[in-house]
């Protein structure tokens, strides 16, 4: 934090800007997204650039700047703790059944300037007049929502603590409704900050400079009418100061003139200037002088008001907190969108879930197809095969969306949702390369891979899409294989595993928390048609050539693939088993010796036992028990 500081201070030239407190922060406290992740799923910006496509367009409702960027941080950290979360969700629930109020709440918030901002540029000295009145009308909106919200009981806590933030700074809201003019200019150089009234000194200076000019008017008549030139000027030169101004033929007849002194001559003007006229210049630019110099330091000194008002920044969040709470509400009020319950447990459940981000491009007379996912403990690892262009990929994100909005305390595009907190999210979804730095693509997804196998635990939800498919067919059966067990029987996460090979689909009978689904496929005339629903099953081809005739592939190609690829179905049927590593694994191990069956007191306690619900000292007693029974 103090190299932060000093870094800010020696970029700023001393300055530094208005700071807050250092606050502990505790990673467990917040779900744990690596970038891979964050890259996948689209949550701020696509993987282009672009932030029309992502969870944070497709969900935001908010009408403040501050409101945005508030919601932005929500959903880039979501939370692992459940009352926080269960606070926040009360907020926009409460507003879910009120209209009235959420729509009194969006019109005073349109209203809110940036509070934030126009802080951050007074507290650095970059600030402008209207940065100050910016905090004015922030001030104003404030208590008028803290009205708006005062009015009822049984506020919820969070709409409370908002209240109290906004009740406050009422003395700096009366300074500057005193001290600042209704309509400020935009710069500091052109004066007409401080409103009048507010300092006597300030109003006799701008008398002075205002009066002087009503003289100057007077002045311009009576030279008018003393020279004969009806269309005489007092005009005011950079360089000259105040001069008479005629046309070139008049001014040849005042050259003559011994009171009038000649400044300047053009082709289509001549200047002239006066004894009266020089000493008026000094005074106006004096007052002027003076009137400038006094704002300022009248501005200087609401600012520095500003910036020793401590209530502003929570005043800030609060606005913000407020936004977020309409925003939800405005986005649940339709009835599609639930309000998840988040827990301590591990049980996952979402029914008639969708993809935020799709639903939101489609055509509006196009639907989405809502899916469940049942993740609960006993069958918490779902193997997902299917062909391609069925949805796979979407089911994956929308679920892993899902717990980032359940856990940021947002809304979730399902019809009901019940989770346990998920302390890590891991998303392996599209392939991609990082030649830059001399990784292909395999490499790229092995590395996340390896990421997700060391880091992911019991409560950890990892996503992930075509392990093993960068290298050859028998490599990439193998490491999927040994990632699936991995993450059922060594890390006993909840997972999503979306495959294409569909012979894993026979391990299902040696791994109990292992469910086998599939996207569902009809075939009619000839056509494949994708139905986009996961269902309990398995695949057993994946509509490849299917999709290339989908694509654009030539049909001859697309003709000669479907040919090729019935014989290859063909000769793999004679010549191998369904799953060769299965087979191969068996015929590399020696056959063992039989081994004399166990008591059925032994075989009674084996079946009774639950691994998952042992606790080591547990466990080692089980061992202890079952070592006397197996005594001859």
């Amino acid at each position: 934090a103090a190299a932060a500081i000093d870094y800010i201070r020696r970029s700023q030239a001393g300055l530094l800007p208005r700071l807050s407190h250092p606050r502990p922060s505790d990673s467990s406290d917040i779900l744990g997204l690596d970038p891979a992740t964050r890259a996948s799923l689209d949550l701020l910006r696509t993987r282009d650039g672009e932030t029309e496509h992502t969870l944070f367009a497709a969900v935001s409702r908010t009408v403040t700047a501050a409101g945005s960027r508030m919601l932005a941080d929500w959903i880039a950290a979501p939370l692992t703790d459940p009352e926080r979360i269960a606070r926040r969700q009360a907020g926009w629930v409460w507003l879910l059944d009120k209209p009235g109020i959420r729509d009194d709440l969006r019109a005073s918030l349109r209203a809110a300037p940036d509070m934030a901002r126009a802080l951050g540029r007074l507290s650095l000295g970059r600030g402008q007049p209207r940065d100050a009145v910016a905090i004015r009308l922030a001030l104003g909106v404030a208590r008028e929502i803290g009205t708006i919200l005062n009015r009822h009981e049984n506020l919820p806590p969070i709409m409370e603590q908002a209240v109290r933030h906004l009740d406050r700074a009422h003395d700096l809201q009366d300074l500057l409704g005193r001290a600042l003019s209704e309509n400020p200019p935009a710069r500091m150089d052109d004066g007409g900050i401080i409103a009048s009234g507010y300092d006597a000194e300030l109003d006799t200076q701008r008398e002075l400079r205002d009066g002087s000019r009503r003289v100057i008017a007077a002045l311009q008549q009576e030279y008018a009418t003393e020279f004969g030139i009806a269309n005489l000027k007092i005009r005011h030169h950079a360089q000259l100061g105040y001069v008479i101004e005629v046309p070139a033929a008049a001014g040849a007849r005042l050259r003559g003139r011994e009171d009038l002194i000649m400044r300047q001559g053009t082709a289509s003007a001549s200047r002239f200037s006066t004894e009266r006229l020089v000493s008026l210049d000094q005074q106006i630019a004096q007052a002027a002088e003076n009137a400038g110099l006094r704002e300022r330091h009248l501005f200087t000194q609401v600012v520095g008001r500003i910036l020793d008002e401590a209530a502003l920044p929570d005043m800030a969040a609060a606005l913000s907190c407020i936004d977020i709470a309409q925003s939800c509400a405005v986005l649940a009020g339709g009835g599609t969108w639930c309000c998840p319950a988040v827990g301590t447990d591990t049980s996952f459940v979402i029914r008639a879930g969708r993809h935020p981000v799709v639903e939101a491009a489609l055509p509006r007379n196009a639907r989405f197809t809502p899916n469940d996912c049942d993740l609960e403990p006993d069958h918490r690892v779902m193997l997902l095969t299917g062909p391609n262009m069925a949805g796979k990929s979407t089911f994956l994100r929308q679920t892993a969306l899902a717990v980032i909005l359940a856990q940021a305390g947002l809304p979730v595009a399902a019809q009901s949702m019940r989770i346990g907190v998920v302390d890590r999210l891991f998303s392996r979804v599209g392939a991609s390369d990082d030649l830059a730095r001399g990784r292909s693509t395999f490499m790229v997804e092995m590395t996340e891979t390896a990421a997700i196998l060391n880091q992911a635990g019991p409560r950890s939800l990892v996503v992930v899409d075509e392990i093993g498919r960068g290298t050859s067919t028998l490599d990439g059966l193998a490491i999927a294989w040994a990632v699936l067990e991995t993450l059922h029987s060594t890390l006993r996460c909840r997972a999503i595993f979306a495959t294409h090979f569909h012979e894993l689909a026979e391990l299902a009978d040696s791994m109990p928390r292992l469910s086998p689904h599939t996207m569902s496929v009809r075939e009619w005339k000839g056509q494949v048609i994708f139905q986009h629903e996961v269902v309990p099953g398995s695949a057993r081809r994946s509509w490849g050539v299917h999709v290339a005739r989908l694509a654009g592939v030539p049909e001859p190609v697309v003709r000669r693939a479907g040919r090729l690829l019935s014989m290859l179905e063909k000769e793999r049927g004679r010549q191998a088993p369904p799953l060769p590593l299965f087979e191969q694994a068996a015929a590399d191990v020696p056959d063992a010796p039989s081994t004399p069956a166990l008591p059925p007191a032994a075989m009674e306690l084996i079946t009774e036992l639950d691994p998952d619900a042992l606790s080591p000292r547990t466990a080692l007693e089980m061992l202890y028990k079952l070592k006397k029974l197996l005594k001859p």
